[in-house]
């Protein structure tokens, strides 16, 4: 439904500017989304096809990802070029089989029939820290609902957007669909980012949590996405050297750009020293306490965390901190005992520096992954390095997260990986903890309405000795009888 734009803005001004560009894209995108919205599950799943398989080519992927680089001085190519391989695949294939058109699921027992159908025009924000794998996510999920896509990136990303969407507009264009079922910001400003969240439909919003409470106030439905602050556990069971080796990993995946890096790891005492030595092996830098100093001052700028040091190489961090690190060196262990503001490095770095901490037991570690995620992070994920799936289900059990990885690198694992169940995303939703709607992976599901049809079945009413069972039998009513009822006048 297409929704009023507003005329209140002065003519000429950023803001009429923007309302205009937005408009004349949200009109193409609803041309483009009308024929969609006649299309077969067999058109639709031919055409998510189409729009990434040019893109998990090789040469094509590696350009993307060197643009990617070049463009955000974020991160590396190798990482980049990893995930649109991996995460592209990994979301076509959760997708594939799926029914998102027409009838998509039937209930005789409860005689309903569920019909998927459109959202509509879906407005899309990515961040500048995984603009490559992002974009093509985003709209394979909306092509699989029938949808047309805006995709608003961040300006340090722009050009890498745009290469991205043209190639995928040119996809569509080789299969018979309309190109304007994907749509791009081409110049983006805060005031077209504004007006694009007004007037689409649908909002899903991966970056920033300013970026993401604009969407949430936008007036207009959304999914955005939490903090991330990632603490894994090491337990005395564990086995130490893949430990080390997995957290590592997940530590200098892209220089850690990832929200689902890992920032914290809570060792358990008795595997503490053993742990931190299997962390060196790994490439950690263990600073001293002077060091520690010079890489907060560093790292903290007035309070907030330095673009400079964000998603950079370690020599990069160490070069602006002046700190001497050691040739072999992957990422910085700092050792820390509390949470808080008084204590940043408890927080989201978003950087090649882990923070370490001991734990006495397992209730200690869990005590610590709440607080430490509390002030960070609450609702996104944490993990556990164990030989017991109890311990970890009890991690699972009194943490405030969406997700819980054992035995993984979260930032491999909690979006998707072919080691474990996890929908492919790059949207991790962090439920109400983290102020977001959904407490999971965002992914195809998300970008459909549904129409529940209800057909009549045979009555059958439960006798209240089965649904209140001892309760019916043996609760005192008259407490509540002889309450005193207000009497009207």
């Amino acid at each position: 439904m297409a929704k009023d734009v507003c005329s209140n803005y002065p003519e000429g001004s950023p803001m009429a500017e923007a309302r205009d560009l937005i408009a004349g894209l949200v009109k193409r995108a609803r041309a483009a989304q009308a024929i969609a919205d006649t299309y077969s599950q067999e058109r639709v799943d031919e055409l998510i096809r189409a729009v990434s398989w040019p893109i998990v080519q090789k040469d094509i992927s590696e350009k993307i990802a060197e643009l990617a680089v070049a463009e955000s001085q974020l991160g590396y190519e190798a990482a980049k070029f990893g995930k649109l391989q991996k995460k592209v695949r990994g979301a076509l294939r959760d997708m594939l089989d799926k029914k998102t058109v027409g009838i998509i699921d039937r209930d005789p027992e409860k005689g309903i029939v569920k019909v998927g159908k459109p959202v509509g025009v879906i407005g899309a924000l990515l961040p500048c820290t995984n603009p490559e794998a992002t974009p093509v996510i985003k709209a394979m999920c909306s092509i699989k609902g029938r949808n047309a896509i805006i995709l608003a990136p961040h300006p340090r990303t722009k050009k890498t957007n745009t290469m991205i969407a043209d190639i995928m507009r040119m996809a569509l264009k080789q299969h018979g669909a309309p190109e304007d079922l994907i749509l791009t910001v081409d110049e983006p400003t805060m005031e077209a980012s504004s007006e694009l969240l007004r007037q689409c439909d649908l909002i899903v919003a991966t970056g920033g949590a300013g970026m993401v409470k604009a969407a949430y106030s936008s007036g207009t439905p959304a999914y955005g996405v939490g903090a991330g602050n990632v603490v894994t556990v090491v337990d005395d069971t564990a086995d130490i050297a893949k430990a080390a080796k997995n957290i590592m990993l997940g530590k200098t995946f892209d220089f850690a750009t990832s929200c689902s890096s890992e920032n914290s790891a809570i060792i358990l005492e008795k595997v503490y020293d053993a742990t931190v030595k299997a962390l060196q092996t790994e490439g950690g830098y263990l600073v001293s306490a002077a060091d520690k100093k010079k890489l907060q001052e560093t790292m903290w700028e007035n309070g907030a965390l330095s673009r400079k040091i964000v998603g950079q190489a370690p020599e990069v961090i160490a070069g602006h901190a002046g700190i001497d690190l050691p040739a072999g060196s992957k990422f910085f262990m700092v050792q820390e005992d509390g949470w808080g503001p008084e204590h940043p490095f408890s927080g989201e770095k978003m950087s090649v520096v882990l923070t370490v901490y001991k734990a006495a037991n397992l209730d200690d570690a869990i005590m610590k992954v709440n607080k430490i995620t509390g002030y960070q992070g609450s609702g996104h994920s944490c993990g556990i390095h164990t030989a017991k799936p109890e311990n970890a289900e009890k991690l699972a059990l009194n943490t405030k997260t969406s997700r819980v990885m054992m035995n993984q690198a979260q930032c491999y694992g909690n979006s998707g990986d072919w080691i474990n169940g996890m929908p492919f995303t790059l949207t991790l939703g962090c439920g109400t903890w983290g102020g977001n709607i959904a407490s999971e992976n965002i992914v195809w599901k998300h970008y459909i309405n549904t129409t529940w049809l209800s057909m009549p079945i045979p009555e059958k009413i439960p006798d209240d000795a089965d649904l209140y069972g001892e309760i019916a039998k043996k609760e005192d009513l008259s407490v509540y009888r002889n309450m005193p009822f207000p009497k009207l006048k």
